[in-house]
């Protein structure tokens, strides 16, 4: 049987070169990255105790580093994940043109290959509907936070699944949250692994996605 992370990282690495050209992929927008900086500041902006503070934060599905870099320029400590080469060399290029210090690893973001580190916060944008168990990697992320830590993720139900124009990998219908999961679901199965947790709705900021949506987008985020 051949192994599906194989076409995954093929279907990724194929995406790396047009995946900025989304608004909400490459910020190329002085309103969509002023937009993202804004949310990312609210959500990240304190450490566990409230305190402004420098945090260590773990991107995981960093994809080209947008958000990455975002953080980095709010001066956070960031490690960023991605199972597909090609999306880690764009993301280390990014922070490394703007002046800007991150460290990228290749591999799965569900199971970040980070060791025993542990994180201020662990962000995941928009990658919890490729994953086949996706139960198991929220434990794994909660796991890599310090006591205090924070899971931000920004998540929704999409109208369509991938998150380009092209097909994704054979077999994706069959993911548990393949086309997306609804706040309510994500909310049922992280809520038993955090202290608290609460739902920031986001489809109704258009410089978020460079123009409106009418599908259900939201941040999650959960303290531990």
């Amino acid at each position: 049987m051949s192994d599906p992370t194989v076409a995954i990282t093929a279907y990724w690495d194929a995406a790396a070169p047009t995946f900025d050209d989304e608004p909400d992929h490459g910020l190329r927008r002085a309103d969509t990255r002023a937009a993202w900086a804004r949310v990312l500041s609210s959500w990240v902006s304190a450490g566990p105790s409230g305190v402004l503070d420098v945090l260590d934060v773990l991107d995981v599905g960093c994809g080209t580093g947008s958000l990455s870099l975002l953080l980095a320029e709010a001066g956070h400590r960031v490690t960023g994940v991605d199972l597909a080469p090609r999306m880690v060399e764009r993301a280390e290029a990014k922070l490394a043109a703007a002046g800007r210090s991150g460290r990228f690893l290749v591999g799965d973001a569900a199971v970040p290959p980070t060791g025993s580190e542990r994180y201020d916060v662990l962000l995941s944008r928009h990658l919890l509907w490729t994953l086949p168990d996706p139960d198991a990697a929220l434990r794994a992320w909660v796991a890599r936070l310090r006591p205090g830590g924070r899971l931000v993720l920004v998540e929704g139900r999409w109208r369509e699944a991938g998150q380009s124009g092209a097909p994704y990998v054979a077999g994706a219908a069959s993911l548990p949250w393949y086309g997306g999961v609804t706040a309510a679901d994500l909310a049922a199965a992280v809520r038993p692994l955090v202290a608290d947790l609460r739902i920031e709705p986001l489809s109704g900021d258009p410089e978020l996605w460079g123009g409106p949506v009418s599908d259900e987008r939201y941040a999650l985020i959960a303290r531990i």
